[in-house]
């Protein structure tokens, strides 16, 4: 089954039937039944009950098969949406099962909360009984951490009921708003993920109107955006008091099983290295385009030396394919499978989601990834970094449904070491300086992006959640925290045009999760890390690396990451991170 468009001839696109055959499909709404049922005898059974030994893993594992169905029906609803938010069946559905689960996700708060109220020392007598609980251990240890930030169970129980007219509701808006967004281009009416591509074109001029474009669609629906913005804040602002959280950013770093100290060593690092990274190689690239101060749509510009042609699907998935097996048969005979067996959505189409994602589904499934090709260098690093994600879930499954699951911080690993390795395989195949030069401007382009440009981002939401507490924010005080936000994060060599001070809009994770995005910075530099160990260090590398895959969330970062001995508590580790963005700069002013 595929797809057509834009010169791209039968892309593909997923086939969803390993877990629904369709919408319509009658066993949606039997496993509702059989769920409800399952739901109902847990609440009979466990209410009020003292969990210790053979009955705490009874019923966690009762609760973990509960979950795991729930889990199945939302990926299917969610998978379906995404690839066409116009449609007004998948939205139907969407929609109907939403409001179900959370009905449904709202009786089984008692448990969690029962849980959260176990101390360390009971916990470690119920292993003690039965052994086999040692398998939960490190998730009853994370459920024990949100105990002092929860409510009451009837509280708990009307936040999860309410939140599908509250929070989920308004993120839909933003979401079928962005999709439903036609951007006037030229005389032709384009989704917006086809004009951001347009800002990454060759030709300066192409660049600029899609610039000019993207920030027309965006002004004429600023308002909606600024309003989604400012009562996302506030519910956060209110649901952070009531949970007794410090700082806007404590419940993400809760979720992500770190330090708050930590990602801020992250950040300060980052921050503090903004000269010799950003604003050193902008300064460079301005002079290789031969502009004195590049404009901010010309930051992902191709150098005029590139041939960065359309690349074919068959191309691009011979280069990832080729890239993965360089490193690893194994995790290669799994990237084979999700082109095998069409767990990818190629193509861009009108009313699909943009951006690109690895849906991990549920372990009794797999994966399904979403991508929206157009044939650039950077969409076969997109694949290979989504097919990172893909293999890190698949390797994670025989953990089951609530241990499978990555923090965001170290979920990034397997998705940035496989872009990596691709960009290893390309730049081995270079045959001339140009090729080269072109090839590391473009990785020092996507590694900005991913940690000087995120941790902007970062930042950026740290200033306005701090500012919404002082009142509601214009449209024109967003822009101005961007602009200042941007400006430090870039430096002198680019121009933040005001046409470009709405863009803050279309960055999705400040409406979907905030402060997620400080996890992509991590990631860069810890893989960064992870490389130069591995280039050190090969033999028995594949072997760590594979087993920090299949830990998925069964163990802290700590744990995950101590066979490697890293130490992300001190600065120099993140410093030495950085050096392999620095150290490409280098070899790029060499090259020049």
């Amino acid at each position: 089954m595929g797809t057509t468009i834009e010169g791209f001839v039968d892309l593909p696109t997923w086939d969803l039937t390993d877990l629904y055959k369709n919408s319509k499909d009658p066993k949606i709404e039997q496993d509702l039944k059989i769920i409800e049922k399952q739901i109902d005898e847990f609440v009979l059974a466990y209410t009020g009950v003292v969990f210790e030994g053979s009955i705490l893993l009874e019923a966690i594992k009762a609760y973990e098969k509960i979950s795991e169905g729930l889990g199945k029906l939302m990926t299917f609803a969610v998978l379906q949406y995404y690839s066409d938010l116009n449609d007004p069946d998948f939205r139907s559905l969407y929609q109907g099962l939403q409001e179900k689960v959370s009905l449904h996700s709202a009786k089984l708060v008692f448990f969690t909360l029962a849980l959260a109220r176990l101390t360390q020392e009971e916990v470690g007598n119920a292993i003690k009984a039965v052994p086999e609980l040692s398998h939960y251990r490190h998730w009853l240890n994370i459920v024990r951490k949100y105990q002092p930030h929860q409510l009451s169970e009837e509280l708990e129980r009307y936040t999860v009921e309410k939140s599908v007219t509250g929070r989920n509701a308004w993120v839909r808006l933003y979401d079928e708003t962005l999709a439903s967004m036609q951007l006037t281009y030229e005389g032709q009416s384009l989704p917006l993920e086809a004009v951001v591509h347009k800002m990454s074109d060759m030709n300066p001029e192409i660049r600029k109107r899609a610039a000019q474009s993207l920030s027309t669609g965006l002004q004429s629906q600023l308002s909606l955006f600024a309003t989604i913005t400012n009562v996302l804040a506030k519910d956060k602002e209110i649901d952070d008091k009531w949970r007794h959280f410090k700082n806007p950013e404590s419940s993400r770093h809760l979720d992500n099983q770190i330090e708050p100290e930590v990602v801020e060593t992250l950040s300060g690092c980052v921050r503090k290295n903004y000269a010799k990274l950003s604003h050193r190689y902008y300064e460079l690239k301005a002079k290789m385009l031969g502009m004195q101060r590049l404009e901010y749509w010309d930051r992902n510009a191709p150098l005029p030396i590139d041939d960065d042609a359309d690349i074919s699907w068959p191309v691009a998935r011979k280069i990832v394919l080729d890239a993965y097996s360089s490193f690893s048969p194994t995790i290669a005979s799994i990237v084979q499978e999700f082109f095998d067996k069409n767990w990818i959505d190629v193509p861009t189409r009108a009313g699909k989601t943009s951006g690109a994602f690895s849906h991990p589904a549920v372990p009794s499934v797999h994966p399904y990834i979403l991508l929206n090709y157009q044939g650039r260098r950077r969409d076969v690093m997109t694949l290979a970094h989504e097919l990172g994600h893909g293999v890190h879930q698949m390797l994670a499954r025989s953990q089951g449904y609530l241990l499978a699951d990555t923090p965001l911080t170290v979920a990034e690993t397997a998705s940035v070491f496989g872009e990596m390795l691709t960009f290893q395989y390309l730049l081995s195949a270079c045959e001339t300086p140009n090729q080269r030069k072109a090839l590391l401007a473009g990785k020092i382009d996507d590694m900005l992006n991913t940690v000087v440009r995120q941790i902007a981002f970062y930042h950026f939401e740290q200033l306005v959640h701090q500012a919404r507490r002082q009142g509601e924010l214009a449209p024109e005080d967003l822009a101005n925290i961007w602009k200042r936000t941007q400006e430090e994060a870039l430096g002198n060599a680019v121009n933040i045009d005001p046409i470009t001070h709405s863009y803050w809009a279309y960055i999705s994770h400040f409406i979907h999760s905030p402060f997620y995005v400080y996890a992509y910075a991590f990631g860069d530099c810890l893989v960064n890390s992870l490389y130069a160990y591995y280039l050190q260090t090969p033999n028995g590398f594949e072997g760590k690396y594979l087993d920090l895959l299949k830990a998925g969330g069964s163990k802290g970062y700590n744990d995950l990451l101590q066979p490697f001995g890293f130490n992300l508590k001190e600065e120099a580790f993140w410093q030495g991170g950085l050096k392999m963005i620095s150290g490409f700069i280098d070899k790029l002013e060499e090259l020049c």
